[in-house]
């Protein structure tokens, strides 16, 4: 069966900073009944990605990103083709798009929250910076997970 909820943390622990997405899966894990919600991981967005979207109500992508001046930034997606698709990895968006093309109608929700980083070397730990701000995105992802519905995320979109 599948669970309403799905968080999708993307990235790779032994390059740094990247480790973020799959650290938070690691706090949502501790911190939260896995009752409602499904926990995903994985290197990268793969076109295959797109079936995980199936059957959800809310879904979330947790991304490592060089972008921003905050701790992290939380925005609503919508299905975008872009040249993703083509690459080694894609864009949220452009999974939400091979869904909508593949199931002939509108992917559910979907959310990007994204944790400011700066190192992605690979070996290297997570830098101070963002542990500190995988801690502020935790507590942020905390407060979303105790109200999954739409309005309660959409209310909280810092962009």
């Amino acid at each position: 069966m599948t669970k309403p909820v799905l968080v999708f943390g993307y990235g790779n622990l032994s390059r740094g900073d990247d480790a973020l997405g799959v650290l938070v899966l690691e706090h949502i894990k501790a911190h939260h009944s896995l009752d409602h919600i499904s926990l995903l991981t994985d290197f990268q967005l793969q076109i295959e990605h797109a079936l995980d979207l199936e059957n959800r109500d809310l879904v979330m992508f947790v991304d490592a990103s060089v972008a921003g001046e905050c701790a992290f930034d939380f925005c609503r997606l919508r299905p975008i083709r872009d040249m993703s698709h083509t690459m080694h990895a894609m864009s949220p968006s452009a999974v939400l798009d091979v869904y909508q093309t593949m199931y002939k109608k509108t992917p559910p929700p979907c959310f990007l929250m994204s944790i400011k980083a700066d190192r992605f070397e690979l070996g290297d730990a997570l830098s101070p910076k963002a542990q500190h701000n995988l801690q502020m995105a935790s507590l942020f992802i905390d407060v979303l997970l105790k109200q999954p519905s739409l309005d309660a995320w959409q209310s909280k979109v810092t962009l």
